[in-house]
């Protein structure tokens, strides 16, 4: 019998596949046990050292293949402890002479190694000490006979299943093998999440439950539009899913005919409607879906996706694919966001009670500790700047004297540069992201600055309403509509206007059907979403009338006290249908 689950619809879509749970496995053993095969037990071991080294060969080709030989050079310094003499003769020889199960022998001996390399100053050999983890965590596994998640290795359909996916979780889904994915934990704007949407595959997120009720092969069924989970689904079930898995593919078709049309509305005002991406990989699907640009480039998975700070000309070819790809149509990048629940292993971050209150994006950037970071993404940034229309973003910005830090040092390097004949767009644009309520409610006196506003909806609402974007037991107050919410955007976007300056939005609102309305009828002039959003919302604009729209926003912002409230009034103005 089937099982039904209620989630939060993340990204649209219908997936139905196998499930492949990626969840810490149980490797806790038994080390009081006293063997007496002691031939039997090194065999264990033996073998689990040579299934290590098929599984890590595979990965290591897998590696090279979809990510560089740099990702593959990890997975050959893994192999290599498995052939070191020093590290396996001392384990067979425990187990021999003290006659400890092999699990408890693996475990003491590379326990001593770890704890030795960690204590050197030298660089190296403290990653060894890692290297050495994770490679006994894989042996380890096949001793107990335990299965390790390894998305990158995926190589048929899945909807895969967790309590979270991390950024650099989905940043390894292949998509053409990865149909969904279904979290416990999450809400429609965390990362998991809009990577999904970017992925264009359909997700249900903040189940509570999913890593419990499912097992590693079920067959489940995601519906990215209703938030449901079906598990182990009957055989009707199967067929409505799979017919409604085929309209909403002949939807997508049908709205692919808008993909070179302008976006305008029924009284021909015009907007830009531009995507949001990760790497220069989403630029197929930016392109396919006819974004008029990108509102949106989170350089961060460049740093998320490397093994050590990326390198300037590293950073500089990332940039240019984007702004040569997007052939003279406008590039927001966003300069790096690292924080919160976006850490890198090379960059020594503090611990914090509250890592998305505390030391994260532009406050690294123009700290003593981020400035060689933040300094040489500006370089990159602005020898990128000839191939393109680039507009830089500064995210987190509270105060004035931060933005003029990061532009001060966006100046420094731009004389710099011109210096060494190195030559520079003079058409650059430098905007900040309005995502901290401080800033939202200063937003005229930042207009008189910078070149744009683009508001950040995601941490703005979060931050507003004092409500974690990932803990679904305050998911009810995460609430996009709400008049303070909406108070906050309207005065962003008369603020710039006032200065002659244009606004725009990056966070998930900017493709909500049900927020467009309001965001045209406020004014917004670029709206930046998920690639997949773009579409659907240049066919909702075509129906709408600006001065309606705009009576709308004006009766919302001065009418209304409730969320609902705003929807209910919403239905005199907006036909859905």
């Amino acid at each position: 019998m089937s099982k039904l689950i209620n989630g939060i619809a993340a990204s649209d879509g219908v997936a139905i596949a196998k499930a492949y749970l990626i969840v810490e496995p149980d490797l806790s053993f038994d080390s009081s046990e006293t063997i007496t095969d002691v031939e039997g037990e090194t065999s264990k071991f033996n073998n689990a050292i040579e299934a290590s080294k098929i599984e890590l060969t595979k990965i290591r080709n897998n590696a090279e293949v979809q990510l560089g030989a740099d990702k593959a050079a990890i997975f050959d310094a893994h192999l290599l402890v498995l052939d070191d003499p020093e590290l396996i003769q001392p384990i067979q020889d425990k187990i021999k002479n003290d006659h400890v199960n092999a699990a408890t022998a693996l475990n003491e001996v590379t326990t001593q190694f770890i704890t030795i390399f960690e204590s050197m100053d030298n660089e190296y050999m403290k990653e060894r000490a890692a290297d050495i983890r994770d490679v006994s965590k894989r042996v380890l596994a096949h001793i107990l006979g335990v299965e390790l998640p390894n998305p990158s290795m995926i190589d048929e359909s899945v909807v895969i299943v967790g309590n979270d996916l991390t950024p650099s979780d989905t940043a390894q889904l292949n998509k053409e093998f990865v149909q969904g994915f279904v979290t416990n934990i999450g809400g429609r704007t965390s990362h998991s999440a809009i990577m999904s949407r970017s992925l264009e595959i359909a997700a249900v997120v903040g189940t509570k439950s999913i890593t419990e009720e499912v097992k590693q092969g079920d067959m489940i069924i995601v519906d990215g539009m209703s938030g449901d989970v079906i598990i182990d689904p009957t055989e009707d079930e199967l067929i409505a899913y799979q017919n409604k898995r085929e309209r909403f593919f002949e939807d997508k078709k049908e709205l692919q005919k808008l993909r070179d049309a302008d976006t305008v509305t029924v009284d021909g005002v015009h907007a830009e409607l531009a995507a949001n991406i990760g790497t220069p990989d989403d630029l197929s699907g930016v392109i396919d879906n006819g974004a008029q640009g990108i509102g949106l480039y989170r350089t961060e998975f460049l740093y998320m996706d490397s093994q050590d700070f990326p390198t300037e000309d590293e950073q500089y070819e990332a940039y240019k694919a984007v702004l040569e790809g997007m052939n003279g149509k406008p590039v927001v990048v966003r300069t790096m966001d690292i924080g919160g629940d976006k850490e890198l292993p090379y960059f020594d971050m503090p611990h914090e009670m509250n890592p998305f209150l505390g030391f994260r994006a532009l406050r690294i950037s123009i700290s003593e500790t981020g400035d060689a970071m933040f300094r040489t993404q500006i370089r990159a940034l602005l020898r990128a700047s000839v191939h393109g229309q680039l507009r830089i973003m500064f995210p987190m910005v509270a105060l004035l004297k931060e933005f003029r830090a990061a532009k001060a040092v966006y100046e420094e390097e731009k004389a710099n540069l011109l210096a060494e004949g190195v030559a520079v767009a003079d058409d650059i644009q430098v905007g900040i992201m309005i995502e901290i309520p401080a800033a939202a409610m200063l937003a005229d006196q930042f207009a008189k600055e910078v070149d744009f506003m683009s508001i950040g909806t995601n941490d703005l609402i979060q931050y507003t309403m004092a409500a974690d974007r990932m803990n679904e037991q305050v998911s009810y107050l995460y609430q996009p509509y709400n008049p303070s919410i909406l108070r906050l955007i309207n005065n962003v976007i008369k603020a710039a206007h006032a200065e002659g300056k244009w606004a725009g939005m990056c966070g998930e609102m900017a493709g909500d059907q049900k927020a467009v309305p309001l965001l045209v009828g406020m004014g917004l002039d670029e709206f930046s979403m998920s690639a997949t959003s773009v579409l659907r919302t240049r066919s909702l604009m075509k129906k709408l009338d600006t001065a309606k729209m705009e009576e709308y926003a004006n009766r919302a912002l001065t009418e209304c006290s409730t969320m609902e409230e705003v929807l209910e009034l919403q239905k005199e103005y907006v036909n859905f249908d």
